[in-house]
């Protein structure tokens, strides 16, 4: 069995798209996921499946429609890919609570790509990668210009946003 990580976008966000932890536990177990763990309310978890990787973002993203009754964007990755994300930070000089990480559940086209490379933005640093937008917050992330909205806006893609600490406790979580 391999451990896998999940993020879910745009849960238990202002009220919206309520999920209970217990009960997304509950529905993972159903459908065939061994030792589901979360973190916090906001759809991080940790899941061990035989199942192949491929297959899996499909059945948990049809599980949530099927038990909560409504669509939820899922990304599923691995210890190892986060790990290499926290090693390539390009902010050597940050503040850590500024971090933040914009992951990719869709591919973005290569010509937004290139147009949104030319963004700038007051007090915001951007370094952006095939799967992912690195951020620094100068100024924090509630006062940010470049966030999960504007990013998803810009290349067209379903996207979801955790900060340091978040990575760091997956990581844990999965060893």
């Amino acid at each position: 069995m391999k451990s896998y990580i999940c993020f879910l976008r745009g849960i238990n966000v202002s009220g919206q798209k309520k999920i209970k932890m217990a009960e997304l536990k509950e529905t993972l177990g159903k459908r065939g996921f061994d030792n589901v763990k979360t973190y916090i309310q906001s759809g991080n978890l940790v899941i061990k499946s035989k199942k192949p990787f491929k297959e899996l973002q499909s059945i948990i993203e049809k599980s949530i429609n099927q038990d909560f009754g409504f669509d939820v964007p899922v990304l599923l990755t691995t210890k190892v890919t986060l790990v290499n994300i926290l090693e390539g930070i390009p902010f050597k000089n940050a503040d850590e609570k500024n971090l933040y990480f914009t992951f990719f559940i869709d591919e973005p086209d290569k010509f937004l790509v290139n147009d949104f490379k030319e963004l700038q933005f007051i007090n915001e640093e951007f370094f952006l990668t095939e799967n992912c937008v690195y951020l620094n917050c100068k100024k924090g992330a509630g006062r940010a210009k470049l966030n999960n909205n504007l990013i998803e806006k810009k290349l067209k893609v379903n996207a979801t946003t955790r900060n340091l600490n978040t990575l760091k406790k997956m990581i844990e979580m999965t060893s």
